[in-house]
């Protein structure tokens, strides 16, 4: 009897059950493994903590330190787990199921460090580790990163700081919204506390000691960071800023034009870049920039503009390529080229690639300011432009009153006033204000394009012994829709020093700069260039009560602020504009 035909037949049986098998393994991946385990810091603070794994026996090892959940981020990890890494995510000292109590980056260093430590001593770990993530999560990266732990070899920071007090602190005033509303959700409630159903109030309570009463409960280490508005010693643990230059790390530094980590983020890689201490590690930074603020990293809409299309990023997968490349060394990944810095233009949304930041091709051109002639209170726009003056101009004044602050944003029923975001939106409602100057070019009669750093040179003075002023970039369309590019402020009495601020003599003239913030943009033909220029932007800042009291003071006193445009006083923006 020949056998041979059945015995084919049964092999091809056999095959073809095999090729389905197959097929259905490709259509459905290994399965994550997760286990949650206790790791247990120096002082025997024991820190929750979870491990995504596909049963690598060793890999390449990504952590996460988390005050924000540490369940949250499984979508995420189980991605990164199927791209071959082994992934760490661990709740912050004093959240969710981690031992200890929460001071704000208190003790991230030192946990960081024993953290990463115990990663690399497990037996799943092949010796190479980064860390990933934004925010407060992006700042444990550095904070562990400067305690130079084993095995840590790169970093994705995304929109955080190198300097604590610089990202609380712009110009002398502080971020008051944030940090409170930040308080009220993420500090640790005695029994029967209750936040705040009041915010515009709390908010606008004076002295600032007193605003966590006002939040609900005692937090004394917002009180510590609202009255301690100089870089004074008591931000030095959270000042990493020369610590990181001695770093050997690569490092994916990622951030918004809007965020309110978007100067420090963007200085983070500057530093790195020009001064980090070995050649190797100066090469391996990059910084994408994008038109973003904190809530919108890789997406289109934010605020009331739409950047299109092609503002949307998937951060994940940046992480991904980026670690790919130099956690895991893949060949494909590092024989990509390299690109030190994209950015986004905003206006005609697209993106653009560089070596530095700012990037070359660009040069600092004058935008003067001219009399609105509303020294008598009369309201109306002043001219922008590149002819300084060639008369002594009349100054401009507003008063700027502590109890009626400018808003950072329209209020509206929707978006009352302790909701202001950092993201463009519609200008017209502020600029109608008669505590707001508005300097307008004519309509551009070519596409204006600019990219890097402006500021303002503005010859102000007071009639009070301090003052803000604040300085906005506008980018205004035919139709009279006008929303803000970058924002800056400063505090006149620190116009010198942050570290020994000194009081404004009344009447006199001082010259300020006000940094305005990274941004890339075009103005398209047709469009206007628009400078806004006022006493306070709140509640994103704290109001300056004029008096130069601090922190401790309850009494204000309205401010008759003036800007000059004589020939030798020339308030002017200086715009860093395409060649």
């Amino acid at each position: 009897m020949n056998l041979f035909p059945f015995v084919r037949f049964i092999a091809s049986l056999l095959l073809v059950s095999t090729l389905l098998v197959s097929i259905s393994q490709a259509r459905e991946p290994a399965p994550v493994r997760m286990e949650s385990v206790g790791v247990a810091m120096r002082d025997g603070i024991l820190l929750a903590t979870d491990i995504y794994q596909i049963g690598q026996s060793k890999a390449p090892v990504v952590v996460m330190r988390t005050p924000y959940n540490k369940s949250r981020v499984t979508p995420i990890a189980e991605r990164f787990a199927h791209e071959g890494f082994i992934v760490v995510v661990q709740d912050c000292r004093g959240t969710f199921k981690s031992k200890g109590d929460l001071i704000p980056y208190n003790n991230e260093g030192q946990d960081g460090f024993d953290a990463i430590e115990w990663v690399y001593r497990q037996s799943w770990c092949n010796g190479r580790i980064g860390m990933w993530g934004s925010s407060y999560v992006g700042a444990t990266q550095w904070q562990a990163a400067a305690e130079k732990p084993p095995g840590l070899v790169t970093i994705s920071p995304t929109a955080t700081w190198s300097s604590f007090y610089r990202n609380l602190y712009l110009g002398g005033a502080v971020r008051l919204s944030l940090i409170a509303k930040w308080a009220g959700g993420n500090s640790t409630k005695p029994e029967n506390a209750k936040v705040t159903d009041q915010w515009d109030a709390a908010l606008m309570h004076l002295p600032l000691s007193e605003m966590d009463t006002k939040i609900g409960w005692p937090i004394p280490w917002l009180t510590g960071m609202l009255t301690h508005n100089k870089p004074d010693g008591y931000w030095n643990r959270l000042n990493l800023t020369n610590q990181i230059m001695d770093l050997d790390l690569s490092v994916l530094h990622v951030v918004g034009y809007y965020d309110f980590f978007s100067r420090e983020s963007v200085d983070n890689f500057m530093i790195m870049q020009k001064k980090a201490s070995k050649t190797i590690t100066r090469k391996q930074q990059q910084l994408i920039l994008g038109p973003w603020d904190h809530g919108t990293i890789g997406k289109n809409k934010v605020g009331d503009i739409d950047f299109g299309a092609n503002a949307i990023w998937d951060p994940v997968q940046a992480n991904l390529d980026w670690f790919n490349r130099f956690l895991k060394q893949d060949a494909k990944a590092l024989a990509k080229p390299f690109i030190p810095v994209r950015y986004f233009s905003v206006g005609d949304n697209t993106w653009n690639e560089a070596g530095i930041w700012p990037p070359e091709g660009f040069e600092n051109t004058a935008f003067y300011l001219h009399s609105n002639g509303n020294a008598n209170g009369v309201k109306g726009d002043g001219a922008l432009n590149l002819d300084a003056p060639t008369t002594d101009e009349t100054a401009d004044s507003f008063k700027a009153d502590p109890a009626n602050p400018v808003p950072a944003l329209p209020i509206t029923d929707k978006r009352p006033l302790h909701l202001a975001h950092w993201a463009p939106v519609d200008q017209r409602p502020i600029e109608e204000r008669k505590d707001v100057l508005v300097y307008t070019t004519k309509p551009l009669d070519k596409p204006l394009r600019f990219a890097g750093n402006p500021k303002a040179e503005l010859f102000v003075s007071t009639d009070t012994k301090d003052a803000d002023w604040v300085v906005k970039l506008i980018d205004v369309a035919p139709d009279g829709f006008s929303y803000n590019l970058v924002v800056g402020i400063l505090r006149g009495s620190f116009r010198d020093s942050m570290l020994m601020p000194k009081e404004m003599k009344p009447g006199e003239v001082y010259k300020i700069t006000v940094d305005l913030g990274p941004i890339a943009a075009e103005l398209p033909k047709g469009h206007s260039l628009r400078v806004q220029v006022c006493g306070s932007y709140f509640p994103l800042f704290d109001r300056n009560t004029n008096t130069a009291e601090g922190p401790f003071s309850k009494t204000t006193v309205i401010a008759t602020e003036k800007v000059y445009h004589q020939q030798d006083m020339a308030s002017r923006i200086i715009l860093p504009c395409k060649k």
